[in-house]
């Protein structure tokens, strides 16, 4: 009790701070926030009293940082979910509270080393070996990783060649940095983060990719269904019939998207629809790429993506077929959303929830990039953009555009449609590559590789959104080697340091 009245204030500013850490996202984009907010923990950190208050100061930052931040959440639950208040926001603060695990886990590691004079990078290192457990366990949830502040800022430069994970690295580095100086006069770190922020303007001849003077011209589809009318069976053919109804006029584009499961029915009940869309694509001498549910004879269900029209610009008729394996299913699933955590003992639980089609099976990890009139398409499904490893295991030299496709309507006027672009905008920047983004109901983009917007439409609008989008070519380091390298350095450091002070300690004893 002692512990948590001398932490209360310090840990209810801690919340606060962490809170404010939203305004540092889209569409706020006050990107400088985390520096100071994660500095101001870094400082408390260090002056905590035990491991207990460390974690406590953590947890209490993660509580502000989550509860505000993924607040969006809670739209998805109680409007479209059909949970009572009560529920929604039990369901929520479970959530909150789960996620802030991990910063007080980083914190009480981080207290573990508080003599070190190396602080700063041990710091650095429990943090990023805390949200690399955020991003893995119960398939992960990394989304506010405080990389993502920097998408459209500063920093930006640094993903090409370490990636988000490296860019929140820098940012705890300069947190712990100016932690010290404040604490015990050390300057060595705030000078080596001042060295790396210096560098930042002249990383642009190191991101490994370049122009390659050719563009493409591709449409990307908005149909704006209203969430409540998806998956109304008396819909579906006014669906169907908008979508081909918007695309008619710009079949003439080389490449068009339809969003996450545009067309309102199982694959094998569309068949009819999807071999005429096929065939009319191909005439026009485009491929159209569109999201679609699939159930198999055997049970399982994916959520996915097809190729309809021309696979290779050297054929003329249609490629689909029900069979066809130029395909994507969903790799990661959204837990509750696509499928029940535990579902043997939470199965008379599950459907309280009244979330619809949540027992999908599972993709492959890696899958061949998707064919479309002679074009390579990196495919990513909604939630799964938030994962730049499955992203990088599926990515190769002769990729040509990064795809990702939503349905951004359960979120409504919230903010997370807006996080959820940023974070795709990431993905762009770390791979080099071109990035291709169909919704339901926005935000419909088209995101350059250097992170640069060439166009959206507006949200909550129907529309089409016609580009030519610039090609590129070559490798990004982080393609090639990924999160590893800091990964690694993380956990050996750490465990050196720590092997350090049991030797420490055993000198002493004798």
């Amino acid at each position: 009790m002692s512990l948590l009245r001398t932490s209360f204030l310090p840990a209810l500013l801690l919340a606060g701070l962490g809170a404010f850490n939203t305004l540092a996202y889209a569409p706020y984009s006050w990107h400088a926030i985390p520096l100071f907010t994660l500095t101001a923990l870094a400082l408390m950190l260090l002056r905590s009293q035990s491991w207990k208050q460390a974690a406590f100061y953590g947890f209490s930052y993660g509580v502000g940082w989550f509860a505000v931040g993924i607040s969006w959440v809670h739209v998805s639950i109680a409007t479209f979910g059909g949970m009572p208040l009560v529920a929604s926001l039990g369901i929520m603060a479970v959530l909150v509270l789960y996620l802030s695990l991990y910063p007080a886990l980083a914190g009480a590691l981080a207290w573990r080393f508080r003599q070190s004079k190396a602080w700063p990078l041990l710091l650095t290192a429990c943090w990023l070996i805390a949200e690399n457990l955020r991003s893995w366990v119960f398939t992960g949830f990394p989304w506010l990783s405080v990389g993502y502040s920097q998408t459209s800022c500063f920093l930006a430069p640094w993903a090409p060649l370490i990636g988000e994970v490296g860019i929140s690295f820098v940012m705890l580095l300069f947190a712990g940095s100016f932690a010290v100086l404040a604490l015990r006069r050390q300057f060595g770190f705030v000078a080596l983060t001042a060295l790396l922020f210096a560098l930042t303007p002249f990383l642009g001849t190191l991101k490994g990719w370049q122009s390659s003077g050719q563009s493409v011209s591709v449409a990307l589809v908005q149909g704006n269904i209203a969430q409540n009318l998806r998956w109304d069976p008396a819909e579906e053919a006014n669906t169907m019939k908008k979508y081909m109804e918007l695309s008619r006029e710009y079949l003439n584009h080389q490449l068009m998207i339809w969003p996450e499961a545009a067309i309102p029915q199982l694959e094998p009940l569309a068949l009819a629809y999807l071999i005429n869309l096929d065939m009319l694509a191909a005439e026009r001498e485009t491929a159209v790429v569109t999201g679609i549910l699939d159930y198999k004879t055997n049970g399982d269900a994916y959520n996915g993506m097809i190729v309809l029209g021309r696979y290779h610009n050297a054929k003329t008729q249609g490629d689909y077929s029900y069979g066809t394996q130029n395909r994507y299913q969903k790799h990661h699933l959204l837990p509750i959303g696509e499928f029940v955590p535990f579902q043997s003992v939470l199965k008379h639980i599950a459907p309280f929830f009244n979330l619809p089609m949540s027992s999908f099976s599972r993709g492959d990890w890696q899958q061949a990039n998707l064919q479309a009139n002679g074009y390579q398409l990196l495919a990513a499904l909604c939630f799964e953009i938030a994962f730049p490893r499955q992203m990088v295991a599926n990515f190769n030299d002769d990729t040509d555009f990064l795809l990702t496709v939503s349905n951004d309507a359960w979120f409504g006027q919230s903010i997370g449609p807006h996080q959820h672009l940023e974070i795709a905008k990431m993905r762009a920047l770390e791979l080099g590559r071109p990035l291709l983004r169909a919704t339901n109901n926005g935000i419909t983009a088209v995101i350059a590789a250097d992170g640069a917007e060439l166009g959206r439409l507006p949200q909550f609008e129907d529309g089409v959104l016609s580009l030519k989008v610039p090609q590129t070519s070559g490798r990004t380091p982080y393609s090639l080697w990924g999160d590893w390298p800091l990964n690694l350095f993380s956990l050996v450091l750490l465990a050196g340091f720590w092997l350090r002070q049991r030797l420490s300690a055993a000198k002493n004893q004798v």
